[in-house]
């Protein structure tokens, strides 16, 4: 197959990202044109200076060759043409220049798309609900698949004209495959043809992380650690359900490790004996402090931008074979059988306590070979399937 991916994120974006780690499964048996978004008015303005922006202002002027092969089977395309930025308009111009949006976008693809000699190829659609909302039309691919890893509505930027137009997407996708159980029954909701195909994640140094000596920051702090590894929210995050854990067991420590947004940064967890905050830390660094805690938890708030969406972190605990609690979601549904999943602040004590006592060999080997079958492979093998089904 010759495969198409659009997406929300360039191949440039320092961060990781779903839909890179697919393009690059993709491409061990198929070959792949991976389009960055086209560059829009507002960014030119606002980041001119940007190493990024420039090289994609050289191809639109017409100074740089667009398209780069990355590696064997693999090509990226930075956009030739503009695109104006629209989302603060009314619906009915809105719609009007994004499908203006759209033609020019869609140009470039089929421009770079003949030149590799792509034909009859499958489009993946990697969450881009405006700049591709045309593209199955424009395009004419074998097959469209919209691939939905976020709740997106979740996010203002997003809802205005998203709440309309990702299920008029998501109805007209060939198909619709998604990272996470409750991101599939959304998307069933408007297209039969949708599948839950998991997620991947990179867990080579989590796997070894059990072996990974105890970090010198740590060590003065006693037994029974409670620790929570990621970039402490509180969009995201209980933070009265981790003050109320430290509360009631005073004999437990809690460790916190990551960046704080400002909520956290004046919470009075700050103020708590027994929490400590570490601050980031290197990701080379971080199965090392996991591995020296007892439980880990992810004390999650249920709202719309956490509802959907599939927790990394969980894997990441389950490869070092750390006990982890974690708050029920219909997303945490896969991993019942490996985590305790809680709904209020006293489950969450009952059951910390619970993963300290029940804690042995066995369990933790169980729950690092459950997170080895999370791999890419796995991954892309479903989106395979579903493929296939369709």
């Amino acid at each position: 197959m010759d495969i198409v991916i659009t997406g929300q994120q360039a191949w440039d974006v320092e961060i990781g990202s779903n839909c890179k780690n697919i393009a690059l499964e993709f491409s061990k048996n198929h070959r792949v044109l991976y389009v960055n978004s086209p560059l829009d008015r507002i960014s030119l303005l606002k980041n001119g200076d940007d190493p990024k922006i420039a090289k994609r202002r050289k191809v639109v002027y017409g100074k740089a060759d667009g398209l780069e092969e990355v590696q064997k089977n693999l090509w990226v395309l930075y956009p030739d043409k503009m695109i104006e930025s629209i989302n603060w308009l009314p619906e009915m111009l809105f719609d009007i220049l994004n499908k203006r949006n759209n033609q020019l976008f869609a140009g470039s693809i089929a421009r770079a798309a003949k030149r590799l000699g792509f034909s009859d190829y499958i489009h993946f659609n990697d969450n881009d609900m405006f700049r591709s909302f045309f593209l199955k039309d424009l395009l004419k691919p074998r097959l469209s698949i919209y691939y939905s890893r976020d709740f997106m509505l979740a996010v203002d930027y997003w809802r205005k004209h998203g709440a309309r137009l990702e299920p008029a997407l998501i109805a007209k996708s060939s198909l619709c495959v998604a990272n996470s159980t409750y991101l599939a029954n959304y998307c069933a909701k408007f297209n039969p043809h949708s599948f839950y195909v998991g997620q991947g994640c990179d867990l080579d140094i989590f796997m070894a992380g059990n072996q990974a000596p105890e970090p010198a920051d740590i060590s003065a702090i006693a037994r029974p650690r409670i620790g929570y590894v990621g970039a402490l929210q509180s969009i995201r995050l209980d933070m009265e359900l981790l003050e109320y854990i430290a509360q009631q067991r005073p004999d437990w420590n809690i460790v916190l490790i990551g960046p704080e947004d400002n909520e956290f940064s004046q919470s009075s967890l700050h103020n708590l004996p027994n929490v400590t905050f570490t601050g980031s830390r290197n990701i080379s660094d971080l199965p090392a402090y996991i591995n020296a805690f007892d439980v880990c938890v992810n004390p999650q708030l249920l709202n719309e931008v956490t509802i959907g969406n599939y927790p990394r972190k969980i894997d990441e605990y389950l490869a070092v074979g750390k006990p982890v609690v974690a708050t029920a979601t219909d997303a945490m549904s896969v991993f019942a059988e490996h985590v305790y999943l809680g709904k209020g602040k006293e489950d969450y004590v009952r059951l910390i306590d619970l993963a300290l006592a029940e804690n042995s060999e066995a369990r933790t080997e169980a729950r690092r070979s459950f997170a080895s079958s999370h791999t890419w492979e796995n991954s892309v093998g479903e989106i395979y399937k579903a493929i296939k089904a369709v």
